[in-house]
């Protein structure tokens, strides 16, 4: 029997098969490229029915091999978080609000006025703060903007839900490790916080948010069309969207607090599965279900720095990475501020951008790309302090830093811990896959361990190089945005 799992990532949609034991099939990735449309004012949005057609033409070349022949259930992760809105026929009439969209910047003052300044009692109770990244900022947004778009709103739903809809011709409830990326999630009560919702944005947003329910409150009974065309999904139980961070935890292996989950894609994270009671400054809690809180710190830098750096600004054909390692830390004299999409955890400043001091026409291009990677892991170990999980381990994947052997390092020495870097790029796919195992079967996340390609032990020197850079990075910053 097989596993179906759809991976909706920021720059590629993709469909992977994984048998019972949530091993990947080989040569079972089918996949689309896109991008987000952006703009200099801060829009980061997608269309939802251009990537419902991506998602549709992956499952139609997946369903065409040999394995799909007989498919247990479908499961999905999508970048988060996501919303848009729906009219009265249940068709989209908003754009795909995303995480990288920065435009409500300017509604935070009158959202934290509306809190009579308990900013903290918002975060400790939603487990996120007043950000462009999240919900309010972004509808608060909508309705100024453009009034007739958020009048014609009857529903918000996620990219998951929008997707459920059209293939089950029927409403589907937002998955609450979705919702916990909202911004307006009772973590605790695992309801919506009807109090804030109003009291930021009134009954327009509260009488249009989803009903909630966790991941394994499965979907069945394709429409008929869908049926016909996918006959292998008819009777599948499809199970509701996970957050891509929360199902890349359990494909690391890090279900508890004895290891923490760095990922670096586009973006990058730190993720702990852990119970506190309060969350730290700078830090979020998100769900990966009812039963799995999830603590940790986002940031908008990741590979896409890397790409940046390559393509748009050195335009480099060469590679560098034996170059790169080979150097000591800190080799360039550079301070960088790696905030090319603003800032998200530890500071929040979304109108922070990027950085880069000290340049003298001696400055090559690998000391640029060499400044920009290390910075990216000076902000990281921000994050990694502020967790305070020194015994845990470090399980690291996400495909721009399996490629990197040098930037693993960086991450080391940054952090001054070792970095289990994990041999499976398919760490999202392989979570959700884990996940449905776990509830059609009540097999424990923990019982097959993900590969490891190896462990990078920090190096004392270069760990003291790295620690004198990071303060003239924070000395920096707080020049630019105390």
């Amino acid at each position: 029997m097989t596993l179906l799992v759809i991976d909706l990532g920021s720059s590629s949609v993709r469909t992977l098969l994984f048998d019972d034991d949530a091993r990947l099939i080989v040569g079972s990735i089918r996949s689309r490229r896109y991008d987000f449309a952006t703009d200099r004012t801060g829009c980061a949005t997608t269309d939802a029915d251009e990537l419902r057609t991506l998602v549709e033409s992956c499952l139609d070349e997946v369903l065409a091999q040999p394995a799909a022949a007989a498919i247990r259930a479908v499961g999905m992760a999508a970048f988060v978080g996501n919303w848009l809105g729906l009219d009265a026929s249940g068709a989209a009439c908003t754009p795909v609000f995303t995480y990288a969209d920065t435009r409500g910047r300017g509604e935070i003052p009158a959202l934290l006025g509306a809190l009579a300044d308990d900013a903290e009692a918002y975060h400790q109770t939603t487990g996120c703060l007043l950000h462009p990244a999240y919900l309010p900022a972004q509808y608060a947004f909508l309705q100024r903007a453009d009034p007739a778009a958020e009048r014609s709103i009857r529903r918000i739903t996620d990219v998951g839900g929008y997707l459920y809809r059209v293939w089950f011709a029927g409403p589907a409830p937002m998955s609450l490790s979705v919702a916990s990326w909202s911004g307006l999630l009772a973590s605790a009560r695992r309801d919506w916080h009807w109090d804030y919702a109003r009291l930021l944005l009134g009954d327009n947003l509260a009488e249009k948010l989803p009903p909630l329910a966790d991941f394994d409150a499965a979907q069945t009974g394709l429409r008929e069309d869908y049926a016909a065309r996918w006959p292998q999904l008819r009777d599948c139980p499809f199970f509701l969207a996970l957050g891509d961070g929360a199902a890349a935890n359990v494909g690391s292996g890090a279900v508890d607090d004895s290891r923490i989950a760095l990922t670096i894609g586009t973006t990058s994270a730190l993720r702990v599965v852990k119970d506190i009671e309060r969350v730290p400054a700078g830090l979020w809690r998100y769900l990966v279900t009812a039963d799995m809180p999830l603590v940790g710190g986002a940031t908008s830098e990741g590979g896409n720095v890397y790409q940046w750096v390559m393509e748009d600004l050195l335009l480099a054909g060469v590679q560098l990475e034996a170059q790169l390692a080979a150097r000591q830390p800190d080799a360039h004299g550079l301070t960088v501020l790696p905030l090319l999409a603003g800032e998200r955890a530890p500071g929040w400043r979304s109108e922070a951008r990027g950085t880069i001091h000290g340049l003298g026409r001696h400055s090559s291009r690998l000391d640029i790309l060499q400044a920009h990677l290390e910075a990216v892991a000076l902000r990281l170990s921000m994050i990694f302090d502020s967790l305070a999980a020194e015994a845990a381990d470090v399980m690291a994947g996400g495909g721009a830093l399996q490629s990197s052997a040098a930037w693993a390092r960086m991450m080391a020495d940054a952090f001054n811990a070792p970095i289990h870097l994990l041999a499976d790029a398919e760490i999202t796919a392989r979570g959700v896959a884990l996940m449905m195992r776990r509830s059609l079967d009540g097999v424990a996340l923990d019982a097959e361990q993900p590969a490891i390609e190896r462990v990078i032990e920090p190096e004392p020197e270069r760990v003291q190089r790295l620690q004198a850079a990071r303060e003239r990075q924070i000395d920096l910053y707080q020049r630019l945005y105390a």
